[in-house]
């Protein structure tokens, strides 16, 4: 299949204003998971690239872009929105097929990563210091710097929504990137770069360098000249990470797994309830950091709620993304097969109920039917492990110490959900349970760029989205002027 983002040759790296050929010469094969066959060939990208592309980066923070005022920013960021809405359909189709995820899905993420840049551009001229009262004869005051070159590793799940996110924030208080997308998916990240530099967005201002992570990321984690890294993916991969980011003294900013759990009280209105709690678990095939894995139900409506849950997961088909059903494949075989091993260590457990993939679903697709488990057991594998698939367990609770102990009762904390009418009992819960986000008879509040986002313990550290990002892409100088 002939795949050229926006006219791209995908095997190529943005370096400065240029696309160019890696250094090596080496390429990747980008695998369609939908049916198994090559996309095409990406850039292998190495640490001569990396170089290369950070030296772009540092030029463009101490020239152009670092001379730029925060207006000029944000109506750079504004046209990249503009451009992102204007190419819409070919960013959704380029998603659909390097993620796997069902085109209305994609179409999604393309019109949350133009929220993004709107939402940056508008907050670019807003970042404002503070004057601080102090001893007679002092004005003193704060002001927020960008920190610089920031390094950017993105995963394959949300190419589109993380850009927005990380290198939008990024660039709306200054700083000039480098961007590492994963090798498993990244046609939009390429597409992106093309459009920030049809937009204006000066020359190293952002660069694209795809390639392995062992390659590519590792270089730029460990980069002497990088200020701050920003990355979203894996518990183990962020280890290494922080790791590398030690040696040089620089800042991270860790988004991680999740554990993610709903709690369901007697109360809870089951009916506008019941959408939020399948479809947060079988969004992009649960390939999803935020998704609830875990559906807490108090004892004495398990049974009915089991039961809906189950009518909604018969119907539910997984397929090739473009012809958008309720689930597409998992983005690669290595993914099918994590995801089959934790479904058999399920076996134990009763297998409420099950979707189906569609009798037309290629071969060499990537595909798993979604599965509902009930677990009595809050410490099982599949109540405790992120899956990143298509897997729900619904776990009863006694009463609302128990169901607190068993959301808190994982290493994670990243988003949760209560669903009770008691307004009481919404507060309480909110202070209670360990997320960086909680969700009250909600799940997800519809993406929610404006709200600050992150979590605890391994779900990681630091705050993406909203304005808090733009904190943590800065840093914050004291100037004391002492005049009599």
């Amino acid at each position: 299949m002939d795949i050229r983002p926006l006219g791209l040759d995908p095997s190529h790296c943005l370096i400065g204003a240029e696309w160019i050929a890696p250094k090596s010469g080496q390429t990747l094969p980008l695998i369609n998971p939908s049916d198994g066959t090559a996309l095409c060939d990406i850039a292998a990208g190495d640490a001569e690239d990396i170089n290369a592309a950070v030296a772009s980066a540092r030029a463009a923070f101490e020239g152009p872009w670092g001379r730029a005022t925060a207006v000029e920013r944000g109506r750079v960021l504004a046209r990249i929105g503009q451009l992102v809405l204007e190419h819409k359909d070919e960013l959704a189709r380029l998603e659909a097929l390097d993620v796997g995820k069902p085109y209305k899905q994609a179409m999604a993420d393309v019109v949350a990563l133009a929220r993004y840049m709107e939402f940056y551009a508008g907050a670019a001229d807003k970042l404002h210091g503070q004057t601080i009262p102090y001893l007679d004869g002092y004005t003193v005051y704060t002001l927020r710097e960008p920190h610089g070159v920031t390094g950017h590793i993105i995963p394959w799940n949300y190419p589109m929504q993380i850009i927005g996110r990380s290198v939008g924030a990024a660039l709306a208080v200054g700083n000039a990137c480098v961007l590492k997308p994963a090798e498993e998916a990244c046609l939009t990240a390429l597409a992106f770069g093309e459009l920030a530099r049809r937009a204006g967005l000066p020359a190293g201002a952002l660069n694209v360098v795809p390639g392995a992570g062992a390659q590519a990321g590792a270089a730029l984690s460990a980069h002497e000249d990088v200020d701050h890294l920003s990355f979203t993916g894996s518990v183990g991969v962020g280890k290494l990470i922080q790791t590398s980011a030690a040696e040089n003294i620089v800042p991270v900013t860790l988004e991680l797994g999740g554990k993610s759990p709903q709690v369901v009280f007697e109360d809870a209105d089951f009916d506008a309830a019941l959408p939020f709690l399948v479809n947060a678990g079988i969004q992009n095939a649960g390939q999803t950091c935020s998704a609830s894995s875990r559906i807490l139900v108090h004892e004495s409506r398990f049974d009915e709620l089991l039961n809906a849950m189950s009518g909604r997961y018969t119907s539910l088909k997984a397929g090739p993304a473009l012809d958008d059903l309720d689930v597409g494949p998992l983005v690669s075989q290595r993914q099918k097969q994590i995801v089959e091993g934790f479904i058999a260590k399920g076996g134990d457990l009763e297998l409420a109920a099950s979707g189906e993939i569609v009798g037309d679903a290629p071969e060499g697709g990537a595909y798993v039917a979604p599965r509902l488990f009930a677990c009595h057991e809050p410490d099982h594998t599949l109540a405790q492990d992120e899956v990143f698939g298509p897997v729900q367990v619904v776990i009863p609770f006694r009463d609302e110490d128990h169901a607190v102990a068993i959301a808190n009762g994982t290493r994670y904390g990243l988003v949760a959900s209560c669903w009770t009418r008691d307004g009481a009992r919404q507060m309480r819960l909110a202070r209670k349970l360990r997320a960086g986000q909680v969700f009250l008879n909600n799940y997800g509040a519809g993406g929610g760029v404006e709200l600050p986002f992150g979590g605890t313990g391994l779900s990681g550290h630091g705050r993406e989205k909203g304005f808090e990002a733009l904190y943590g892409f800065t840093s914050l100088k004291t100037v004391a002027a002492y005049h009599g």
